[in-house]
Formats: C-alpha cells, sequence, structure tokens
C-alpha cells in the first residue's frame, strides 16, 4: 500500500517478522486501535496492522451498544472474533457512538487486508482517549510489545 493511498505519510515500521506502515494522520492507542478525525470531532477508529495480527485471521464481530448511545473511553461496545482469540471491542473516545462499517458486513476481511482505510470499525464523536499517541510513539508501543514476547519466549526456552 503506497503513502498516497493510506491518506498522506506513513512510517515504516519492521521488526522480527513484523512489518507495517503506520499512517501519521491519525493516533493511537495502548490497545492497539487507531482514530482518524474525519471531521471535527468525528473519529473513524479501527483495529492497526498489529492488533488483527494478535487476533489471527477474523471471522466475525458484533457491536452491543447502538448508534446514537453514549460511551466513554474504555467501555466495552462489542466484541471480535480471531482464530487465535476472542476479544472485546472498546471505544476509544468519550462521546456518541455514530455508526460501525457496513461494508465490513459484506466483507469482514477488510479488518486484516486494509485495517487503515476500508477495514475501519465505527465512528464516534466525542474526545479520544487522554493516553493516545502519535506514530512514532505507538511504533514504541510495539517494540516494548514485541521485547515482551521475545523475553517470554526466551524464559520458555529456559524451562525445557
Amino acid at each position: 500500500m503506497s503513502d498516497s493511498e493510506l491518506g498522506g505519510d506513513a512510517l515504516s515500521y519492521n521488526r522480527c517478522r513484523f512489518a507495517t506502515r503506520l499512517p501519521t494522520d491519525r493516533i493511537y492507542t495502548r490497545s492497539h486501535y487507531w482514530l482518524r478525525e474525519v471531521e471535527p470531532g468525528l473519529w473513524q477508529v479501527g483495529l492497526t496492522a498489529y492488533g488483527t495480527r494478535l487476533l489471527g485471521e477474523i471471522v466475525e464481530y458484533e457491536f452491543t451498544v447502538q448508534p446514537g448511545a453514549s460511551v466513554e473511553a474504555g467501555q466495552t461496545i462489542g466484541w471480535v472474533e480471531g482464530f487465535k482469540t476472542l476479544s472485546d471491542l472498546c471505544s476509544v473516545a468519550a462521546g456518541e457512538l455514530v455508526a460501525e462499517n457496513a461494508t465490513l458486513r459484506g466483507d469482514i476481511t477488510l479488518l486484516d487486508s486494509d485495517p487503515y482505510e476500508q477495514g475501519w470499525l465505527y465512528q464516534v464523536r466525542g474526545q479520544p482517549e487522554p493516553s493516545s499517541l502519535d506514530a512514532r510513539a505507538y511504533a514504541g508501543v510495539l517494540n516494548a510489545a514485541i521485547d515482551a514476547m521475545i523475553e517470554g519466549r526466551e524464559l520458555d526456552d529456559g524451562d525445557e
């Protein structure tokens, strides 16, 4: 995917067989979501490429909160199931849930194949969680997550 397809500049990230391009026109969360402001106060939200990788191939999702409902940052608003795990979908902004991405109902593979464009999950009108990060800071979160996996693997190897 080119930078122009990502809507502007992107930060390249490549470490331990994981590579992605993090669009710099978004903010990110430590829980592996991204947010892009599509108009003042309206945020499109999706899972990062790393977030979708943690889930494995995504097979199903559901929202338990309906559009128009008030949401708080950190609130569970649904779930997503991948081959590796079942995980809560959380609101990463406080405000009003506006809509889900209806395109995903017809092609759930967009969550994996195009996570930063067509594979977005929902829109929320409000304020992103205060701990949101820019692309460079999120790359640091990825480094820490990969370090923890490597350390865990080394600990497992030492138990043999």
